[in-house]
């Protein structure tokens, strides 16, 4: 049976390097799953992905997901470890589509990570310790990413939070919650 793991915190926290440390000592061939898309147009976004892109090892594979995460996952290999970065960019690029769709892409995604052969490393932005977004783009943002996070949090195992550069394990300190009912 595969592995599911949440690793999740706030920006800069290092829950990213510290699912890059996972995956590298899972002993697998590890398929570094990316979310984001490339925008020439802005110079920031770019410095970002570059910096990911150097911090990981040449011999990973990386894919450019940043929608169809859930087939990616199906076609995966029993000797691969997935990481996929990050799960907050994933949601965005669904922002536009209407509520029902999104649902059923997250059911659809959650129905098939326990028939994924390989590990699969989730990071996710934890976006709501902070003040309810003004917009209403920003708070469906913030709930999607919040139930999402919630859901996997319930099914992964270990779930990692990464705050002020020290890793917790949730799983052992923690207490689960009952499953959402959303």
């Amino acid at each position: 049976m595969n592995k599911v793991i949440l690793v999740t915190g706030a920006a800069r926290s290092g829950k990213s390097e510290w699912a890059e440390n996972l995956a590298e000592n899972s002993g697998k061939t590890v398929v570094y799953v990316a979310t984001a898309t490339q925008n020439p147009d802005d110079q920031d976004w770019q410095q970002r992905i570059e910096k990911h892109q150097q911090r990981r090892p040449q011999d990973w594979l990386t894919l450019c997901v940043p929608v169809e995460l859930t087939a990616t996952l199906a076609q995966s290999q029993t000797d691969t470890c997935l990481l996929v970065d990050s799960l907050g960019t994933w949601v965005a690029n669904f922002l536009e589509i209407e509520d029902v769709i999104w649902e059923n892409t997250v059911k659809e995604l959650l129905e098939t990570l326990p028939l994924v052969a390989a590990d699969i490393i989730f990071v996710a932005e934890e976006t709501g310790w902070g003040v309810v977004p003004a917009y209403p783009m920003g708070r469906k943002f913030r709930d999607r990413l919040g139930i999402l996070v919630r859901q996997l949090g319930n099914i992964c195992e270990p779930v990692y939070l990464v705050t002020g550069g020290h890793v917790l394990n949730l799983s052992l300190l923690g207490v689960p919650l009952p499953s959402p009912k959303f």
